[in-house]
């Protein structure tokens, strides 16, 4: 079981807490932990939730194997009463949560984790990973979405990051609004549609530039696209409608100033009667790059580095907090941190969204301080509720993992990105479109 369990991708400090709670008596009581951000990485607008179905996932290994355990006692990490205690380990408590591709604000509870300490305490670090990087790159790809409009994007960043990395990014892009990927494991694992035909290498690799593209053609047929820009751009135009014919698919520019090459290179392949043959556009770009192509006579989008790196935002910062705990005497109290700068809500929470015609007004958080129950929707009858049971009593529901569940994340983030305001459609660094409110309920 060691190559499958996840249950060490985690940090040092959580397993010793856990040693020390077992022996103090405290690893058993009811908790309430909670997974939010205090503030949008970056001055963004808005955030979108991504991860949740491959941290689903990944906490069904979430075992300690052998492997595990006896790196944990060879390296004294923990006691043996400890390893005992996770020679058995499972998840049994319950994960309620936002709607993977559902919009986040300032303080919602995009994750609630509740079960004893010892067993929810574990899954901070993993939870966190997933998290914070697949919603800072889905962040990244609904702005840069937002920016092309009805223009196809490709997500093409896997030389850019690690290779697990690689494969979530292509996941949490599709989800915001990117059409394919140029990476085949996310294709093979998550059914995201798959592109790419040749690199630069290729030209370099024959004779001449119409070579290749003879050959390209070849085995590829006309509707291919052809990377034009090895040499002389114009050049390269005209070869390649030689090589496949005025039914050429399309062509891709990868440098140069973008706006006026590609008007260059529309007006050449409409003078070559080669009218219907699309441009995509490559090099570096981020989503105010592509809102500088939005009167450009271009068709499709490839991004890479700035997507697979959050476009400078490389994590949503979001933490995972105790909130909430049965007391010596089984009641239940409120806690908070509350060090400068860095303070949290106590309270178990219940979250809404406020719409006013269908357009999203403010992020409704009722918080229960201390009650067992949480808030009921039934108080905020005009709100949209927000959380969804994820896992209930150690068993994950399987509609959000899988194929299915990234397309079903891909259309619910599709149907709330509707709701926006005007103002949460810019890219200036600014306050969040909407504000976060805080109710307490009895």
């Amino acid at each position: 079981m060691g190559e499958a369990s996840t249950a060490l991708f985690t940090d040092r400090y959580e397993l010793t807490m856990v040693d020390a709670a077992l022996r103090d008596g405290t690893a058993g009581r009811r908790c309430v932990f909670e997974l939010f951000t205090r503030r949008l990485s970056g001055a963004r607008r808005f955030g979108v939730v991504a991860g949740t179905g491959r941290l689903l996932q990944l906490l069904r290994e979430f075992r300690f194997g052998d492997d595990q355990l006896r790196y944990l006692r060879d390296g004294r990490v923990v006691d043996a009463d400890t390893v005992r205690y996770l020679e058995d380990f499972r998840f049994t408590g319950s994960i309620t949560g936002y709607r993977e591709g559902e919009l986040y604000f300032p303080g919602s509870p995009v994750l609630t984790v509740e079960g004893t300490f010892a067993e929810a305490v574990v899954l901070e670090t993993i939870a966190l990973s997933v998290m914070n990087y697949d919603s800072a790159v889905a962040t990244a790809a609904a702005r840069m979405s937002i920016a092309a409009g009805d223009r196809p994007l490709a997500e093409m960043g896997s030389r850019r990051t690690g290779e697990h990395s690689a494969v979530a990014a292509a996941r949490a892009a599709f989800i915001a609004g990117f059409d394919a990927t140029s990476n085949l494991e996310a294709g093979r694992v998550w059914g995201i549609p798959t592109m790419g035909t040749a690199a630069h290498a290729f030209t370099l690799l024959h004779d001449t530039e119409a070579d290749a593209f003879r050959s390209q053609v070849a085995a590829l047929g006309a509707a291919t696209t052809l990377l034009v820009d090895t040499y002389d751009i114009r050049a390269g135009v005209e070869a390649a409608v030689r090589a496949a014919g005025t039914g050429l698919g399309g062509v891709r520019i990868d440098s140069g100033d973008l706006p006026s090459v590609a008007a260059a290179v529309r007006d050449q392949l409409d003078e070559l009667g080669a009218t219907g043959t699309r441009i995509t556009v490559t090099s570096d770009l981020d989503e105010y790059a592509i809102a500088t192509l939005a009167a450009a006579p271009v068709d499709a989008y490839g991004v890479g580095t700035s997507l697979v790196t959050g476009s400078g935002t490389a994590t949503a910062g979001m933490v995972y907090k105790l909130v909430a705990r049965q007391a010596g005497d089984g009641s239940w109290v409120s806690v908070a941190k509350a060090s400068a700068d860095k303070a949290s809500r106590g309270g178990r929470k219940a979250a809404f969204r406020t719409l006013d015609a269908g357009t999203a007004t403010q992020e409704l958080i009722a918080v229960a301080d201390g009650f067992e129950t949480t808030p009921a929707g039934a108080a905020f009858p005009d709100a949209r509720a927000l959380q969804q049971p994820l896992i209930v009593a150690g068993e994950a529901d399987p509609q959000y993992e899988g194929i299915a569940g990234v397309q079903t994340a891909r259309a619910h983030h599709a149907r709330v990105r509707e709701e926006l305001p005007v103002r949460a459609l810019a890219l200036s660094r600014a306050d969040p479109a909407i504000p976060t409110v805080y109710v307490d309920v009895e």
